[in-house]
């Protein structure tokens, strides 16, 4: 589809910049926001209507966090193909619905290997979810929206005002090419730091 309407997003960010003034012009215009914890804490304290993820999953954050949308009820509205009846009929089935937008930045790896911490603590700092949901997410431009760094907020803005909520398929091919880009960018930052460790 060349234009997509945004109804559903999930925003779950490490760097916060930008972030409620993109969440506030998306519930403003009628778009149901998920988010996880210190993002979704943010977005209540400013006022704003969120969702927990969890209540899509029906299954709380647990390890510290490491699992939180590493689930197939968030992955399945993620990676639908809402050209693809069956993908639909699918999500029906299991009483789920597809997400339009994925805002995600991730941890701040890069931060976390200055600090000269051991090399446990700062594999902590790994991020998995948010990878995944990006890769995802970018894999399906043709029925998603990713957002992958508060640089692209005002140009998707300008975008969805543009075309009546609704976002245009060479932002939604733009925004997948720069998700790649981030999170090979993201790998090899870790690969470079891993291999320069003793384990």
């Amino acid at each position: 589809m060349d234009l997509l309407p945004i109804r559903r997003a999930i925003l779950s960010v490490t760097d916060k910049t930008g972030l409620e003034d993109f969440a506030r012009f998306l519930t403003e215009n009628g778009v149901e926001l998920f988010s996880t914890g210190g993002t979704r804490k943010m977005l209540l304290d400013a006022g704003l209507p969120v969702a927990s993820v969890s209540d899509v999953t029906g299954f709380p954050e647990i390890m510290n966090g490491r699992v939180k949308t590493l689930h197939p009820h968030i992955h399945a509205g993620v990676l639908a193909d809402k050209d693809n009846p069956e993908h639909m009929d699918t999500l029906s089935e299991l009483g789920l619905a597809p997400f339009d937008l994925i805002c995600v930045n991730l941890y701040d790896f890069a931060r976390a290997a200055s600090q000269g911490l051991d090399l446990k603590a700062a594999v902590e700092q790994i991020d998995i979810g948010g990878p995944t949901m990006l890769r995802a997410a970018a894999k399906n431009f043709h029925s998603i929206l990713v957002a992958p760094g508060v640089e692209h907020y005002d140009r998707i803005i300008d975008d969805l005002k543009a075309n009546d909520m609704k976002v245009s398929l060479p932002l939604r091919k733009d925004m997948a090419c720069e998700t790649f880009a981030k999170t090979s960018e993201y790998d090899a930052m870790i690969t470079s730091y891993l291999g320069s460790k003793n384990a």
